[in-house]
């Protein structure tokens, strides 16, 4: 047997039940007493299973009993919580938007480009074909209506700064790889605090977009080249490592890190994913590495 903990968490604020949800949890895993990661917020309860599979249906099990509640349920297992390398994707996970749906607004072309968009994340179209499909409809927007987006559309997802700094407080490495553009990530990440950041490069002539990038296209297997990069870089076992996004270009890097997490994910990447989060925020993560609230740490 091996010890494993489930963890429960609710949307920051201690809005959810997440008590009454920790008293039915306990008798599912065997009368475990809570351990509140956040009073109201999150907890987490150990108990052995067999493997991993085991701990999986007691998860689900769980769900089940706590379906309709406004509560995140996921098990890991007890050794090695903590990681030492996060690798995020941009887009719909550090920060709010899909940035090419925005640099369409500007051209009138949002719906049109947003159809496309959602479908090559829900894994419905090749990721690299959709996005030259929609590159193609920008071409000759001008260089300036990208710092229009970022200055005007661009929000960071609630949680994103406090796990970074968090992470990097702690020793870890934090890289931001996206599908998106550099123009995008690289001022993203200096806001969040990452390490580094990867992404596709616009081509630009004339100070308009040529509909084309420099270089290969950056996807779903450049997302995953990135985490083993920075992870053989670092010495780290596979196990130390932690990916989270919401699309089909993250599948790959998701299911190979040691905690791979769907973050408010289409269906194709929840049901890969070791854990999913659809209700708390990016701090979440920080719980199921089992950080406490107390040692959250959110730069000024």
């Amino acid at each position: 047997m091996s010890a494993f903990v489930l963890v429960l968490i609710g949307p920051a604020g201690g809005t959810a039940p997440v008590g009454e949800a920790a008293d039915q949890a306990a008798r599912e895993v065997g009368g475990a007493a809570p351990l509140w990661l956040s009073p109201g917020e999150a907890c987490e309860l150990t108990f052995e299973a067999g493997d991993l599979e085991e701990a999986r249906s007691i998860r689900d099990r769980v769900a089940v009993r706590l379906e309709g509640l406004p509560l995140d349920v996921c098990a890991l297992p007890v050794a090695g919580r903590r990681k030492s390398l996060l690798i995020a994707d941009m887009d719909s996970t550090i920060i709010q938007q899909e940035c090419i749906d925005e640099m369409a607004d500007m051209l009138g072309l949002k719906p049109r480009i947003a159809a496309i968009t959602e479908r090559a994340m829900r894994g419905e179209l090749p990721f690299e074909a959709a996005l030259r499909e929609r590159l193609g409809l920008l071409a000759g927007l001008e260089v300036g209506a990208l710092q229009r987006v970022f200055d005007e559309r661009i929000v960071l997802m609630p949680g994103a700064r406090t796990l970074v700094a968090t992470m990097r407080a702690n020793g870890a490495f934090t890289a931001l790889v996206s599908g998106g553009f550099s123009f995008f990530t690289s001022r993203v990440a200096a806001a969040v605090g990452f390490d580094v950041n990867r992404a596709n490069e616009l081509e630009i002539a004339d100070d308009r977009l040529t509909g084309g990038v420099v270089g290969p296209i950056l996807g779903r297997e450049a997302k995953l080249e990135a985490l083993l990069h920075y992870r053989d870089a670092r010495g780290l076992d596979a196990e130390a490592t932690l990916a989270v996004g919401d699309g089909a270009n993250d599948l790959a890097m998701i299911t190979a890190a040691g905690l791979g997490v769907a973050y408010r994910a289409k269906p194709v990447v929840a049901a890969e994913a070791d854990a999913g989060i659809t209700h708390g925020d990016l701090t979440a993560l920080l719980f199921l590495q089992g950080y406490r609230r107390a040692e959250f740490l959110t730069p000024g």
